[in-house]
């Protein structure tokens, strides 16, 4: 064995036969620990940030950092910047990997391991960590929310390409969609004239009833308090889903695609618009967001996993330096 390591470099063997890949032992190691693989299961489901992972598993941040870097390092997880924080997930497999056939088998044998219930606690209690910070800022400010979504942007900013993807659904008056997070009710307007039927999602008991108190045609629209996770839906699948800049204050957007997609029916759409990644920290205390924005590709993937590909995209770049994503998803 010790020759073996000495002359593992080389990748030969003292009788000149080619070694094991150095990838392949590295792959091998970073997959050998029981914790690492409770690591990799937690996040199977879902991306996490160091701190989040540290306290999942109830353990020191160095330590938990030591673990996600050798996963990290054996190509197993990638990173996600969130202004200051780094948010780990699963790597993505590619056809052209050395070893896609034993990292696929891998990750399936992974996916299907218990989570531990003690685990599964503590990531609730991340999720309701990560809920509480929005539904904490939307309490105190329900009145002004409008003001603070203005100091990132403003719905006439991205109104008439909104209409546009809204036209490109064909979409009849009868068909049901929902808004999630309607806000103060500028969209929700919007669609009241495109549909007979609307369901108004909110799990700010006081935003909702003040969005209610806005809306002039409120008896076609259902206004239901709940959280998208917690939400119920009684009757026929839904024809389509808005999330108007209302990801980024949801605890788990991987999740919330997930649901979303239960909620409609085969070939509904999800209508996304939200800021693309960005390093404004404010936005957490100012407007309280949860996400600072999302890459693009990020969002694909969590709708392709969670059933949907994606029809159109369109990016707008504003003033103040924000960028807009405007994102059309039909569940397949």
């Amino acid at each position: 064995m010790a020759s073996h390591l000495r002359h593992e470099d080389g990748k030969k063997s003292p009788n000149g036969n080619d070694l094991v890949s150095p990838h392949l032992a590295t792959l091998c190691k970073a997959a050998s620990d029981p914790l690492r693989l409770d690591i990799m299961r937690v996040l199977s489901n879902d991306s996490f940030g160091v701190q989040e992972l540290a306290a999942i598993f109830a353990m020191p941040q160095p330590g938990m950092s030591h673990h996600l870097k050798v996963l990290s390092k054996a190509g197993l997880l990638a990173t996600r910047r969130q202004g200051n924080s780094i948010f780990y997930r699963w790597a993505l497999l590619k056809n052209e990997s050395e070893f896609f056939d034993f990292q696929t088998s891998l990750f399936a044998t992974i996916a299907k391991l218990p989570i531990d219930p003690e685990l599964n606690a503590r990531i609730n209690k991340v999720y309701e960590d990560r809920s509480a910070q929005s539904r904490l800022y939307f309490k105190r400010n329900v009145e002004k929310f409008e003001e603070d979504q203005g100091m990132l942007c403003e719905l006439s900013q991205y109104l008439p390409n909104l209409r546009e993807i809204l036209d490109l659904t064909g979409l009849k008056p009868s068909s049901q969609v929902m808004e999630v997070g309607p806000g103060q009710g500028a969209l929700l307007k919007e669609l009241a004239k495109r549909f007979d039927y609307l369901l108004a999602l909110d799990n700010s008991q006081e935003m909702l009833a003040f969005t209610k108190n806005k809306m002039a045609s409120r008896d076609r629209i259902r206004f239901l308090q709940s959280s998208l996770e917690a939400y119920q839906h009684v009757g026929d699948p839904l024809d389509a889903v808005v999330l108007n800049m209302v990801l980024h204050h949801m605890a788990s957007p991987l999740q919330a695609f997930q649901k979303i997609r239960k909620l409609l029916a085969l070939g509904g759409f999800l209508i996304v618009a939200d800021l693309c990644s960005h390093n404004q920290e404010w936005t957490r205390e100012s407007c309280g967001d949860v996400w600072l924005g999302f890459d693009p590709q990020d969002l694909k993937e969590w709708a392709q996993s969670a059933g949907f590909t994606e029809d159109q995209c369109l990016y707008l770049g504003l003033k103040n330096g924000f960028q807009i994503q405007l994102k059309l998803f039909r569940a397949i």
